[in-house]
């Protein structure tokens, strides 16, 4: 089977069900940030040690992955669709139970840090980001409210799992100083 089709070669894409909308609809735009977000964990899972010491965080993050493209899934459905209304509204609990478990093991944060620490860290960060982006299309969409808390969730983890990456890989964290 052929990778490309042709049928976008006209600033087109098909959303699940078959509709045809421009590249640049803002529903396109939410599911590729979503899928971007994903590719960053990718590129943080290359940089996180494959040690005993990390199975569980990369266990995480690769659970992560298939959420987001569970997540991406609903956002490329119709709103009011039974498929995009298919992301489990629970997804975020798991997120919050895994924040608590890695904050005990952290420094209590007193002060706004920069991103950066370890590359791993650092990639973590940039996720973090970029799943905020994500957030915001998701919410200008005005749907997908499960989503919308799947990915406010997220990035606290992905802050939270930078935080423990640059604690367990000594990266150190560096301070705002402010003006």
């Amino acid at each position: 089977m052929k990778i490309y089709t042709k049928t976008g070669d006209r600033g087109e894409t098909g959303l699940r069900g078959g509709k045809r909308v421009p590249k640049s609809d803002a529903q396109v735009a939410a599911y590729g940030d979503a899928d971007e977000t994903n590719a960053a964990l990718g590129a943080a899972l290359a940089l996180i040690p494959r040690r005993r010491a990390f199975a569980k965080m990369r266990l995480d993050l690769e659970r992560v992955q298939a959420q987001l493209f569970e997540a991406g899934a609903a956002l490329s459905s119709p709103a009011g669709s039974p498929e995009s209304a298919a992301f489990p509204a629970g997804a975020a609990d798991w997120l919050e139970a895994e924040i608590d478990r890695m904050t005990a093991e952290l420094p209590e944060l007193k002060h706004f840090i920069l991103p950066g620490g370890c590359p791993a860290g650092a990639q973590l960060h940039l996720a973090r980001t970029v799943c905020r982006r994500a957030e915001r299309a998701v919410v200008g969409l005005g749907s997908f409210p499960s989503v919308v808390v799947y990915l406010n969730r997220l990035s606290d983890f992905l802050f939270v799992a930078a935080r423990w990456t640059n604690l367990r890989l000594r990266g150190g964290e560096t301070r705002w100083l402010g003006k």
